[in-house]
C-alpha cells in the first residue's frame, strides 16, 4: 500500500515545541511506516521521517516569517494532488482545502478533521461529503451535517513520556496562550489553592497575554515560555495535576493526554471532548467552575498516577491510532 500523508507547513512536522497537527500527522506517518505501508510525507523540508518526504520549502511559515503562509499552502497542497495517480490513498491532515481537489483526482482522501476553527468552514465538507471519507479526533467534536467513517484518537508515542510515581508541589498549565485555553483561570485556581503554578506555552494572543497574564505573574505564578519535548516531560511529570481550565469545546487536547501519560491527573472544565479523555475521579477531575476545580486539588492523593500511565496508553498510544487508520485504509480500498 503506497499512502501519501499530507501535513500542515506552518511548523515543521514533528514540530519542535507546538505543532499540534503535524505531531499527529508524524504519528501517523511513523506508525504506519512500522505496519508494513509505503508512506510518503509532505511536509516542511526540515521535517523528520524514516519514510519518504516531499517538501516545497524548507520551513514553516510560523518559524520563517518572511514567507507567505497562503502560497505555501497552495503550492504544497497542489504539489501532492498533481502526484495523487502513484498513491492507493491520501491521507489529508491539512483542514478543508485539499477537498476542493477531490472531485478532479481518482485517489480516494480520507480527512482527519482536527476541528472546526468556524462553522462557516463546513460548507467545503459538505460539499465533499458524499466522495469524502472524515474521521473525528472524538465523538464530541462532530458536525450533524457531516457523514464520518469512524473517530480516531489522536496517538502519541508513548515512550517518549516518562512516567513519575512522586510529583514536586506544584500545578501546570501547559498549551496556547489565548482565551480559550482559560490560562487566567488556571491563575485563579492557583491563588485561591494556595499553589505554585507553571505556565508553559506559546504566546497566541500577544494583548491577552500583556494585558491580563502577565500583570498576574510573580513568585507564585511563573511563565516560562514555550517547553520543548524534553522540557515538556520534566514539567508534566514532575506536577501535581495539569490545569486545563478551558472556555470552549475543545477537540481532542494532547496536553491532557500527555499529562496522564506521565502519570499526571487532569483538572479539566467538562467541555467538549474532555469526558472522552478523561476518567472522572480516575485519572483527574471534570469540573463546571473555578469553585469546584479549587475543591478537587485536596483530592488529587486519591488518583493512583500509574493507572492514568495505563489509561492513557491503552487510548492515544501511536500503535493504536496507527493500527486503525490502517484497517481505515483497507474499508475504503476494499
Amino acid at each position: 500500500m503506497k499512502a501519501a500523508i499530507l501535513a500542515p507547513v506552518a511548523w515543521r512536522t514533528p514540530p519542535r515545541h507546538y505543532g499540534p497537527w503535524e505531531q499527529v500527522a508524524s504519528n501517523i506517518a511513523e506508525g504506519l511506516i512500522k505496519l508494513g505501508v509505503d508512506v510518503t510525507l509532505f511536509a516542511t523540508g526540515d521535517s523528520i521521517t524514516a519514510g519518504k518526504l516531499q517538501s516545497i520549502c524548507e520551513q514553516g511559515y510560523e518559524e520563517d516569517r518572511t514567507q507567505d503562509a497562503k502560497v505555501l499552502e497552495c503550492l504544497h497542497i497542489s504539489n501532492l494532488m498533481e502526484q495523487a495517480a502513484d498513491f492507493d490513498i491520501i491521507h489529508n491532515n491539512f483542514d478543508f482545502l485539499p477537498l476542493s481537489y477531490t472531485g478532479l483526482i481518482d485517489t480516494p482522501v480520507i480527512t482527519t478533521i482536527h476541528g472546526f476553527s468556524s462553522t462557516r468552514i463546513v460548507p467545503v465538507y459538505q460539499k465533499y461529503n458524499s466522495r469524502g471519507h472524515y474521521v473525528s479526533i472524538s465523538n464530541a467534536d462532530r458536525s450533524p451535517e457531516l457523514d464520518y467513517i469512524a473517530t480516531v484518537y489522536n496517538g502519541l508515542n508513548t515512550d517518549d513520556f516518562k512516567f513519575t510515581e512522586q510529583p514536586q508541589d506544584y500545578l501546570l498549565y501547559f498549551g496556547r496562550i489565548h482565551h480559550d485555553k482559560g490560562p487566567l483561570e488556571a491563575i485563579e485556581i492557583s491563588k485561591r489553592a494556595s499553589k505554585r503554578l507553571i505556565i508553559a506555552g506559546i504566546i497566541q494572543d500577544e494583548n491577552y497575554f500583556k494585558d491580563l497574564v502577565e500583570p498576574k505573574l510573580n513568585d507564585q505564578i511563573q511563565y516560562i515560555g514555550p517547553a520543548g519535548p524534553d522540557k515538556r516531560n520534566e514539567l508534566l511529570g514532575n506536577a501535581l495535576a495539569l490545569l486545563h481550565p478551558i472556555n470552549f469545546a475543545e477537540p481532542f487536547g494532547m496536553s491532557v493526554a500527555e499529562a496522564m501519560l506521565c502519570g499526571t491527573p487532569v483538572i479539566a472544565f467538562n467541555k467538549g471532548s474532555m469526558p472522552e479523555l478523561i476518567q472522572h475521579e480516575k485519572t483527574g477531575f471534570l469540573v463546571n467552575t473555578v469553585d469546584e476545580a479549587v475543591e478537587v486539588i485536596d483530592q488529587l492523593g486519591s488518583i493512583n498516577r500509574a493507572y492514568c500511565r495505563e489509561w492513557a496508553g491503552s487510548q492515544f498510544s501511536k500503535e493504536k491510532m496507527a493500527e486503525d487508520y490502517f484497517k481505515l485504509y483497507q474499508q475504503i480500498l476494499g
